[in-house]
């Protein structure tokens, strides 16, 4: 909150006010610019989710609401979604089916704080940054069972056990993944881990940074990361054709809002990750243009890249099965990472003795 802090000290509005005050209101402006950026982002991407599903099943999508292909028509939506009945089952349990959403939509909230936007642009540099990250996830899955088990509906429950499940087993190959990563950077910094990427593109970790390990993690990143955000192929917590709607069946109005801004808010937050950890953070990867390109709107760009090949994938690839979602990630990622973590901590004991 540091650069942040400074901002506001400087328009000499805050004269006066004691330094725990400070931090207080940096930490509230922190907090409603990135709820306010994250209920913009996650407009655009719904509107970039029904082009793209439209382009790629041959169907116009919004054409006519707001303009130029219905730019407004999630506004549209969204303000309908608003307006709705707040409404419960009878027999739900009030408290667990009421803070459900939060705890969904703050597990990615949270995670905020230490994404890397820029060399100065971050809500906390904490030296444990992606461990925090991969802690705050845990929200969700409590989140998800809370919103199974307190709707007091079958399907509802069936949702959020798929759901637990899955999180927690993908959480293993998703963590095992970027260790190598941590290993060459030698910290589990966000920023440390963009910055030990500077100089040319061949320098990520993806490519010349960790030759070979460094594109076979990021493939497995990118597909455990699927599986975490509840994306196709690996949409079970919420099969329409299976569970109606799966964990989030009995909610309607604002609380609804709040399992769709979570999962908008989850895409670009794995895909955050995946640009600093693989791709380069803030850095184009070619020094003559970082030199003068506006580290967060790089940043952005690349995330807001990942999230789109996460919607491409769900409109081509089919759904997989419990058994097959299961068996893909103990029998296929888990033993893969664990073997990558062992061949490169071997070649790097060997080569920095």
């Amino acid at each position: 909150m540091e650069p942040l802090k400074e901002i506001l000290e400087s328009t000499g509005f805050f004269a006066g006010v004691p330094e725990w005050g400070m931090i207080a209101i940096a930490s509230l402006s922190f907090g409603l610019s990135v709820f306010g950026g994250l209920a913009l982002a996650a407009l655009i991407f719904v509107w970039m989710e029904r082009k793209v599903a439209g382009y790629i099943q041959s169907r116009y999508g919004p054409m006519y609401v707001g303009g130029f292909h219905g730019v407004l028509q999630t506004i549209a939506d969204a303000i309908k979604l608003l307006n709705k009945e707040d409404i419960w089952p009878s027999d739900a349990d009030k408290f667990l089916w009421r803070i459900a959403p939060i705890m969904v939509f703050l597990g990615a909230f949270l995670s905020f704080v230490v994404l890397p936007f820029g060399p100065n642009w971050i809500g906390a540099q904490l030296e444990v940054g992606l461990l925090y990250v991969f802690a705050t996830s845990s929200l969700v899955v409590m989140g998800v069972i809370a919103a199974g088990w307190g709707s007091n509906n079958k399907w509802s429950l069936y949702g959020a056990m798929r759901g637990a499940a899955q999180v927690i087993s993908y959480e293993i190959p998703l963590g095992l993944a970027v260790l190598p990563v941590v290993i060459a950077a030698g910290s589990l910094n966000l920023s440390t881990i963009v910055e030990s990427q500077a100089g040319w593109f061949w320098n990520w970790n993806i490519l010349g940074g960790l030759p070979v390990v460094g594109a076979i993690g990021c493939l497995i990143y990118l597909i455990s990361s699927l599986a975490e955000v509840n994306r196709t192929p690996f949409d079970l917590p919420e099969t329409e054709s299976e569970l109606v709607s799966g964990f989030h069946t009995e909610y309607t109005g604002m609380k609804f809002a709040f399992f769709f801004l979570g999962e908008y808010a989850d895409m670009f937050v794995v895909s955050a990750i995946g640009v600093t950890t693989f791709l380069g953070g803030w850095y184009v990867g070619i020094p003559a243009i970082d030199a003068w390109a506006p580290a967060p709107l790089v940043f952005i760009l690349k995330s807001v890249a990942l999230v789109f090949v996460q919607i491409w994938l769900r409109w081509t690839l089919p759904r997989l099965r419990v058994d097959q979602l299961m068996h893909v990630c103990w029998k296929v990622l888990i033993p893969a990472t664990l073997i990558l973590l062992m061949v490169y901590g071997l070649v790097y004991t060997m080569v920095n003795g």
